[in-house]
């Protein structure tokens, strides 16, 4: 199995269950005592949540890319950024980087068409609810992605004050399901866990709508990847 490469701390609490799935996928595809060889480079999310408020996105993405270039260093051989948000940032992370690197958005899109859906809701921060990066390529495999018509700046508080400190409340709960309720009455047929923290908050069992949650399904994409 190939050595993993993971960008986390952004934020660490949805880092905490990328190297627990990447651990009990390859020990479930492997067998045994098997686990993931993984190097994890976990940022401080502060100054990152402060370059995104303020803009700097290429900032941030050679931020990302000098972390890139050290799990390389290190010994990587399959890379993943465990955040949805900063790839907006993945071409300038992946600047004079040769290994292969697994994009959140495409097991994702992945899993939706292998089931037959097209019509989908995405939840996220705001930049990726608003912002094209993600809608975009999720466009060009075919899904047509919806994001909430309200309610947009409160779902973003949130992750960031909720979320991203590890804190669950039961009345934001409420609040995502609602925005569900109306994504689905919109024509969504699934929803996107677009944010890695919101599988914290959001589950099949809560949810009017099917869920994928990103933190998963990228998380065993890279095993599967590490696997080839």
């Amino acid at each position: 199995m190939k050595t993993i490469g993971l960008i986390g701390g952004m934020s660490w609490e949805s880092t905490a269950h990328y190297y627990r799935i990447l651990n009990q996928e390859a020990a479930r595809r492997l067998g045994g005592l098997h686990s993931a060889p993984v190097i994890i480079h976990s940022l401080d999310f502060a100054p990152i949540a402060a370059m995104q408020a303020e803009g700097r996105w290429d900032e941030a993405g050679d931020l990302l890319n000098a972390a890139a270039k050290g799990l390389v260093a290190a010994g990587a051989e399959v890379l993943g950024l465990a955040t949805n948000t900063m790839h907006v940032t993945a071409d300038r992370m992946m600047a004079g980087i040769d290994i292969p690197f697994i994009h959140i958005a495409d097991p994702t899109a992945d899993a939706l068409l292998a089931d037959g859906f097209d019509t989908i809701g995405l939840l996220g921060t705001r930049f990726t609810m608003e912002m094209g990066f993600y809608k975009d390529r999720l466009a060009e495999r075919g899904l047509t992605p919806l994001i909430p018509e309200v309610d947009r700046t409160n779902l973003n508080g949130i992750i960031y004050e909720e979320l991203c400190k590890g804190i669950v409340r039961e009345e934001s709960r409420r609040i995502y399901v609602t925005a569900i309720e109306r994504l689905a009455a919109r024509g969504a047929q699934a929803v996107i866990l677009g944010c890695t923290e919101i599988g914290m908050l959001i589950d099949d069992d809560v949810s009017p709508l099917p869920v994928y949650d990103t933190t998963d399904l990228h998380a065993r994409a890279l095993v599967e990847a590490a696997l080839a």
